[in-house]
């Protein structure tokens, strides 16, 4: 992108004159809310054509020659484009020089590709190349033109083409929450494409694992999020930046989200709990102002309503032959759910990833890598160190 920037420009700080827009530029992270968002630049007038214009949603484009103060050089290293790939435009942040070996971070819900700013700051820095999509209808990517009907399949194709697009032949793969069955199915497609695993919060349980194992109990929230609008209905009822406020609460928790029958998931935070100590305003500012643009739509459809991975079958069990890592805070909710721990620990998991290390991080939430940031790193660091040289 060169000296390019690539800027979100809130709509409550535009100015719309004679088909030309006044706008004072926000830098692409650490964002702000749009509610408190204090525009500190010069103001400055920009030409805009309809095919980059989106009167309903945040507004992004690129930028030339624009200097601007930044509340984190760190994150000002982290660049950001565009992809037109399967008809649609990704957005993918990346940070680190093209020949150094690439990893791709794959998010969960309710996160972005904010989430590995962390880890996509120290792999840059220890020599490799650091890749963070948004899914299509996640963030600043282009939604499906029919949400409703999108599917993990889809998100394996865009990282397939995505990875095309950038000329990436093998890539180390790092995901977390429902990234990573996005992963592994991409992982089972294309073995020959992956240098090695890192995967936060679960391990790989393809059908065969579940012949005995993982009950969902009533009322949690992964079973009320796949009846067809129930969290629609329930989130509604708040504005985006409570609903992302009160899932990062809800997950940071070591008790499984679960709702009584007379109530729903949001119900569950009281509105004065604190965030996390780890998770900022600025932090919640961000997803706020992204799921304020994309919606919860596709969110809710994958990974909550889609069916549709290929992990395999009960009767054609496939084999992950690339090193793998499984990092798990040991307070993580997930580990609760029935036989999950239990899978984990008796390495039943080994029959399909043999080449397998699982660490516990003590203290560690479902969101293990925002909270401990450095420890997870040096961890992802070791793995990518030790596996690069047959990358």
């Amino acid at each position: 992108m060169g000296d390019d920037v690539l800027s979100i420009i809130p709509l409550s700080c535009l100015r719309i004159d004679g088909g030309r827009v006044s706008a004072s530029v926000v830098p692409l992270g650490p964002p702000l809310d749009l509610a408190l968002i204090r525009c500190r630049l010069k103001k400055t007038t920009y030409a805009l054509t309809s095919e980059f214009f989106n009167w309903k949603s945040l507004l992004t484009w690129q930028l030339k020659n624009i200097f601007f103060k930044h509340q984190s050089t760190k994150m000002d290293k982290i660049s950001h484009r565009f992809l037109q790939v399967n008809g649609l435009k990704l957005h993918v942040a990346e940070i680190g020089s093209e020949p150094a070996p690439a990893v791709i971070f794959l998010h969960g819900f309710p996160e972005i590709w904010y989430t590995w700013r962390h880890q996509m700051i120290a792999v840059a820095n220890a020599g490799f190349r650091a890749i963070a999509p948004d899914y299509r209808g996640y963030g600043l990517s282009d939604p499906p033109a029919e949400p409703d009907k999108a599917s993990y399949d889809d998100f394996v194709i865009d990282i397939v083409s995505i990875l095309d697009c950038l000329a990436i032949s093998k890539v180390f793969v790092i995901a977390k929450d429902f990234g990573v069955w996005v992963a592994y199915s991409f992982v089972i497609l294309h073995q020959e494409k992956v240098a090695g695993i890192v995967t936060l919060g679960t391990a790989f349980m393809p059908p065969a694992a579940y012949k005995h194992h993982f009950a969902l109990p009533e009322g949690f929230y992964v079973t009320r999020w796949q009846e067809p609008g129930r969290a629609e209905n329930d989130f509604g009822r708040f504005d985006v930046k409570t609903v992302v406020r009160n899932i990062y609460i809800l997950f940071s928790r070591s008790e499984m989200p679960i709702a009584d029958e007379d109530q729903e998931i949001m119900d569950l935070v009281e509105p004065l709990t604190p965030l996390p100590s780890w998770f900022t305003e600025e932090d919640l500012a961000t997803y706020a102002a992204l799921y304020e643009k994309s919606g919860f739509q596709t969110a809710l459809q994958v990974p909550y309503r889609s069916s549709r991975l290929n992990l395999g079958s009960i009767e054609q069990v496939p084999v992950v032959k690339a090193p793998t890592m499984v990092i798990i805070g040991e307070e993580d909710y997930a580990l609760k759910v029935p036989g999950v721990d239990e899978y984990i620990r008796s390495e039943e998991v080994k029959k399909y990833v043999p080449n397998l290390e699982t660490i516990y991080v003590p203290n560690g939430s479902h969101f293990v890598h925002e909270q401990f940031p450095d420890h997870v790193n040096q961890l992802i660091l070791t793995f990518l160190d030790h596996n690069k040289y047959a990358y």
